[in-house]
């Protein structure tokens, strides 16, 4: 069994910026958790019907596509702290629009131009500008490790949110709330948590930002890349197939489906969530471990074929038991090429091009993954095809893990290399 306790010793590598992003991660993961639960189920006890849940998921993600682009790639130039602040006012406005109306059209908007997550997953600015940060604070050799224990106490934050959000729905009901006016506490709830995340990278220093001697000033630029445009453009067009798999069954949608075959309650739901998250967390600190006796690309596809392989079983499963295991099995080492994947990005780009680049390949992950939510609500919508989500998820997801190993098993950064090469 790999060891995962030595890898504290990289937190004592952190500053008081790398602690405050530690805390802002947990605080927003936990928002995101919050409302991924009830996300749908709220949108469909406003009468809205699944095809067009669908596109509002989609014209979400595309959203945040847009403004993660702008943000990221500007973030050296005029702030990384300024630009976190927006980021979370967005999430602000997100939630006040979801939370006050019924109205698609308005809802639309909303989705399209501020932050919110229907997968429970990272979306936004924050995740690009935060580990360029993060990179900038602690040794190389100690990155991945550091990224593992930002992944996994983000994935705890989400599994609480997502068991707390279930819970006071529940809650809320047995008080005698509708079940509309309970989803919108939870949703003013997430509100609130973007006031306290604009508050608390108020607090970061100039610590966090790119040192004027780290710029790059001269040679051509695009997007906020000069050197690693190739590598950064192959890596984020596999990440974005890769993103289109996962758009397919994101955490809602697999609430939604729970939900639909097997009658669970939100409640039920949350503690599912909660379960696979914490297997999740744990999983990615795992990949430290691993990717330090195998290397990093051998980590992301080794622990990721398998992963989609029990995705795919999930549906297969006579009874809720059944695919409530196979869907625990697979948080349980779904999440080891996370870390991986953000390590290794730092690591093959020059450090001046850190923001853009996570920022890119963020964006480009993004992107993938606002297309299939669309094409799983039309799915979803025809009682015969709700399970077809899950199969297309984990093949397009093993294609991925087959392409990025032949392109990329022989591009090796300077921590995956023996010693004196």
């Amino acid at each position: 069994m790999l060891s995962i306790l030595p890898h504290a010793a990289s937190l004592k590598t952190l500053n008081r910026d790398g602690v405050l992003l530690f805390v802002t991660r947990c605080i927003r993961l936990f928002g995101y958790g919050l409302i991924s639960i009830i996300l749908v189920l709220y949108l469909a006890e406003i009468g809205i019907p699944d095809p067009k849940i669908g596109l509002l998921l989609t014209l979400t993600l595309v959203g945040d596509t847009a403004v993660s682009l702008w943000i990221t790639t500007t973030a050296d130039r005029f702030g990384r702290k300024r630009m976190l602040v927006i980021g979370a006012l967005l999430l602000v406005l997100a939630g006040i629009i979801f939370g006050l109306t019924t109205n698609y059209w308005l809802l639309l908007v909303a989705a399209t131009i501020g932050v919110i997550s229907p997968s429970g997953n990272e979306v936004g600015p924050f995740l690009s500008i935060e580990q360029a940060s993060l990179s900038q604070i602690v040794p190389n050799e100690e990155r991945t490790a550091v990224f593992a224990w930002y992944n996994l106490i983000g994935s705890m934050a989400t599994a609480l949110g997502a068991l707390v959000g279930g819970v006071a729905v529940d809650l809320f009901q047995r008080a005698g709330w509708t079940a509309l006016d309970s989803f919108r506490a939870v949703i003013f709830g997430y509100a609130a948590l973007g006031l306290v995340l604009a508050g608390l990278f108020l607090l970061l220093t100039p610590a966090v930002e790119l040192p004027p001697e780290g710029r790059f000033t001269a040679g051509p630029v695009l997007l906020g890349l000069h050197k690693s445009k190739k590598v950064v453009f192959k890596l984020s067009s596999l990440f974005a197939l890769d993103a289109f798999g996962g758009g397919f069954v994101v955490q809602s949608i697999a609430a939604y489906w729970f939900h639909v075959r097997f009658g669970v309650s939100p409640s039920m739901l949350g503690a599912i969530f909660l379960g696979a998250n914490v297997l999740a967390g744990i999983s990615a600190l795992s990949a430290a471990s691993l990717a330090r006796r195998i290397g990093l690309i051998e980590t992301m596809v080794y622990t990721h074929i398998p992963s989609n392989i029990l995705l795919i079983l999930v549906p297969l499963m006579p009874n809720k038991e059944l695919a409530i295991t196979m869907l625990l099995l697979r948080f349980s080492i779904s999440q080891m090429d996370v870390p991986t994947r953000q390590s290794y990005t730092m690591a093959v780009v020059d450090p001046s091009e850190r923001s853009a680049a996570s920022g890119i390949t963020g964006v480009a992950r993004t992107a993938g993954a606002a297309i299939a939510p669309s094409l799983a609500g039309l799915l979803l919508a025809v009682p015969a095809l709700i399970s077809v989500p899950f199969f297309l998820s984990g093949g397009i997801k093993i294609v991925y893990d087959v392409l990025l190993y032949r392109s990329f098993k022989s591009m090796k950064p300077d921590e995956d290399k023996p010693a004196g090469k």
